[in-house]
């Protein structure tokens, strides 16, 4: 194909079904990570993904940031052909379990951006599922008219919403929200630059989470047991959000154009609508067996974990295939 030749991502060719990879189905082009979909032969990180996934087969073992009743399928199938696989998430809950937030550990964190608590204290006053939570991640950008349809959508819906806003988050300018925006929402509205996202999560407040669909911010959503309205960007965001609407049953997409009148839409079915109701519940299921698989001393995580560094990081390898 002719590298500069982008017809097969046309809208026709992304709804293209795929249907050979297992365990994965009823895919689109459109949900395949946009690294695989590159119509460069040489694109760096197309070659970098081929290379390193032909490697694991050499691995002495994979791990994964998942849970075994999320992706069991997947895992599965993996396990089938793969040297030992082992789910060992939500990685956040097993940290939590295992380290306290005040020791020096604890106190490293891994934010890109710097942490403003005075959100949760503005949470605590909330009634529950009361707070459209909006964050599109640390490097996620838009462009002026998107933040203005998100802006406008969040305005329409009448809802209250804690909303991060990075200072980089519009592509080569600074973010800037409309005057009109601000008076608008006066009174049942926070916005900030970054926040503590499990934290924020974690929060009885929080009923719905606008997100980019970020794996980290996928499974703290899940751990939570809050429903999202899903905006991918780039990367295997596309699939996050394929598997949070149609797999895990815990998602509502917006179109990657962001219309206000979608976005208004999905934040109202979100937050009151019947079947933000049904996803909320399922988003609780996905609480629990998130919860149950990293507790001690049987949760499946913290079994794999244990098992990982007994046959991995001390030495005694398994024969491979075994799992």
């Amino acid at each position: 194909m002719d590298v500069a030749d982008e017809s097969c991502l046309t809208k026709e060719h992304l709804d293209t079904v795929i249907d050979w990879i297992p365990s994965m189905k009823s895919l689109k082009l459109k949900d395949i990570p946009s690294f695989v979909r590159t119509t460069n032969p040489n694109d760096i990180m197309l070659n970098f993904l081929v290379h390193e996934s032909g490697r694991s087969k050499r691995a002495s073992a994979i791990i994964l940031n998942t849970f075994d009743d999320l992706d069991q399928d997947i895992i599965r199938s993996m396990q089938s052909n793969l040297p030992p696989v082992y789910s060992i998430g939500p990685l956040h809950l097993l940290v939590n379990r295992e380290i306290k937030e005040s020791s020096e550990t604890g106190r490293l964190g891994s934010n890109l951006w710097r942490e403003e608590t005075e959100c949760l204290e503005w949470l605590d006053t909330k009634s529950l599922n009361s707070i459209v939570y909006v964050n599109f991640g640390s490097i996620t950008v838009m462009s002026a008219k998107q933040l203005a349809e998100f802006a406008w959508g969040l305005a329409g819906s009448g809802k209250e919403f804690l909303w991060v806003i990075r200072p980089d988050l519009v592509a080569g300018e600074e973010a800037v929200i409309p005057p009109e925006f601000l008076t608008e929402t006066a009174g049942r509205r926070m916005l900030c630059s970054w926040c503590p996202q499990e934290k924020v999560l974690s929060h009885p407040a929080i009923g719905g989470f606008l997100t980019h669909s970020g794996w980290n911010s996928t499974l703290e959503s899940l751990s939570g047991g809050v429903p999202m309205g899903c905006w991918p960007f780039f990367a295997e965001q596309q699939t996050n959000c394929k598997f949070c609407c149609d797999e895990w049953k815990v998602g509502m997409e917006i179109g990657g154009d962001v219309k206000r009148e979608e976005v208004e839409a999905v934040v109202r079915e979100l937050m009151d609508g019947e079947k933000g109701k049904k996803m909320r519940e399922k988003a609780e299921e996905w609480r629990r067996l998130a919860e149950k698989a990293t507790e001690h001393p049987c949760g499946s995580s913290v079994m794999n974990f244990e098992t990982v560094v007994n046959n991995v990081l001390l030495g005694q390898f398994p024969k491979k295939g075994h799992t």
